[in-house]
């Protein structure tokens, strides 16, 4: 394990931006999100990220390929690719699993998102274990640790005056190598970090769930949500979109941009009928997707990471967590 001075930070960054394009947690307009590192940016690293750098890897509005139009014929055109190396610094644990769950969705089931898979590809992340995670946390409940990311390719811990990393792969191996200047032997002992002070039981929440389409809690839980979609375009582990076009003459773009399963538009066919008709049913289909779909598709995979962000700005405080203890709390059958 090396050791970094917290004081050599922006220098350890300004020289990884010399080769790939640095992401940094920052406040901006009052919010926080990962934008390219500059000299002088104040980095947030005592908390998690308003907004997950879930966008740097399947961004809210994506261009997919070009099109031309000629009459009754039409050619497809390939968009030329900009996809340079970039470095995600201080992305958190519940994060980078969050990315595994998306690997699972967008790379697996005979088909690969080529988009997705480019940027997967080219991410370097550089994860930091939460000491004290917060009030609104419970990722130990689905098993992950605060302090640790497996799949990260180096792992920092925050060592009071230095940060403490340890390469976990051999891209990470190579960044530390690069920077050897700037770190040390670590010898001492690594902080141990506060437990999730929310818990939530998770074990056999799928088998629990799959009775309980047609159950009245449903009615219960969606009273008073409002259906504004903050809970999944905050949610790391979402992905709905839509696919829509841009035509100027005989040439357009087709992109994709963010959806929600919370809008009654979604689900809205051609033909004027809609299965989710009410909130109700979107709401339903929120969590059984979550806690139910995903795991029976992707052999026990889940689709919520405890990050919390759901809890901290859903306008109407519907709690993620205090969903899933009322469904452990009500007959299953009824």
């Amino acid at each position: 394990m090396k050791s970094l001075s917290k004081a050599n930070l922006p220098q350890f960054l300004e020289a990884l931006n010399q080769s790939s394009q640095v992401y940094v947690p920052v406040v901006v307009d009052g919010t926080s999100r990962f934008i390219p590192w500059e000299q002088g940016a104040e980095l947030v690293l005592d908390k998690n990220s308003n907004i997950p750098p879930k966008y740097l890897f399947f961004p809210q509005t994506e261009d997919l390929y070009g099109y031309k139009i000629y009459k009754q014929s039409g050619e497809r055109t390939e968009l030329p690719s900009a996809m340079e190396p970039f470095v995600v610094f201080g992305i958190r644990p519940c994060d980078v699993y969050s990315l595994e769950v998306l690997d699972d969705i967008f790379l697996t089931k005979g088909y690969e998102d080529v988009h997705y898979k480019q940027k997967r590809e080219q991410g370097l992340l550089i994860s930091l274990g939460c000491l004290e995670p917060e009030a609104t946390c419970f990722c130990e409940s689905w098993g992950l640790n605060p302090l640790n990311a497996p799949t990260a390719d180096i792992m920092m811990l925050d060592g009071g005056d230095q940060f403490l990393l340890k390469a976990q792969t051999e891209a990470g191996q190579k960044v530390i190598d690069s920077q050897a200047g700037l770190l040390e032997e670590f010898q001492g002992e690594p902080p141990v970090g506060k437990p999730c002070t929310l818990t939530v039981e998770t074990k056999g929440l799928m088998e629990r769930l799959q009775p309980m389409f047609e159950h009245a809690v449903w009615d219960e839980i969606s009273r008073k949500c409002i259906n504004c979609g903050t809970c999944t375009y905050l949610c790391p582990t979402c992905y709905c979109f839509d696919v829509l076009n841009k035509t100027r003459g005989e040439e357009g773009i087709k992109y994709r941009c963010y959806d929600s399963c919370m809008y009654p538009e979604y689900t809205l066919m051609a033909g004027g009928h809609n299965p989710r008709p009410t909130k109700k049913e979107r709401v339903r289909q929120r969590f059984l997707h979550k806690f139910q779909y995903i795991p029976e598709r992707y052999e026990g995979q889940i689709g919520c990471v405890g990050c919390g962000r759901c809890i901290v700005k859903c306008p109407v405080n519907l709690d993620i967590s205090r969903v899933i203890t009322r469904l452990w709390e009500v007959e299953a059958d009824v």
